[in-house]
């Protein structure tokens, strides 16, 4: 199994951030019956409930309440998750344009949350440091 890129350098020079089309929610439930699993993008179990990243159109089929509507942006690179950095170099990249983000790491890659207002202008912001 390929463990992914460990350098700075080589993760920021290379991350090529990917705009998903659609909207994209933060919901909470207690529980997953009635939901499909493949209609989740993300989930998370916290002791007060279950937090689920969504369609906007899944949750509002599900009747599940949000107040964030996002953007989601995929860094294409094979990140490795013991690499150090790349979360504070596009995180602090995104500040110094007021944009805030929601950071999801999964195995291959790293995800990106982020309003759905401010998406043209973090990808300006990824390409930017990219460079």
């Amino acid at each position: 199994m390929a463990t992914g890129e460990t350098n700075l350098n080589t993760l920021i020079k290379n991350m090529t951030p990917v705009l998903n089309e659609g909207d994209y929610v933060y919901c909470t439930t207690t529980s997953l019956n009635n939901i499909n699993t493949d209609d989740i993008i993300a989930f998370f179990k916290e002791q007060e409930a279950v937090t689920l990243i969504l369609k906007k159109e899944t949750a509002d089929n599900l009747n599940l309440g949000y107040s964030y509507v996002a953007a989601w942006i995929t860094l294409t690179i094979h990140s490795s998750l013991e690499a150090t950095g790349l979360t504070a170099s596009f995180a602090t990249a995104l500040a110094k344009e007021n944009i805030s983000c929601n950071v999801v790491a999964a195995y291959y890659h790293d995800h990106i949350f982020v309003a759905k207002k401010d998406a043209e202008r973090a990808m300006l912001a990824l390409e930017k440091l990219s460079k």
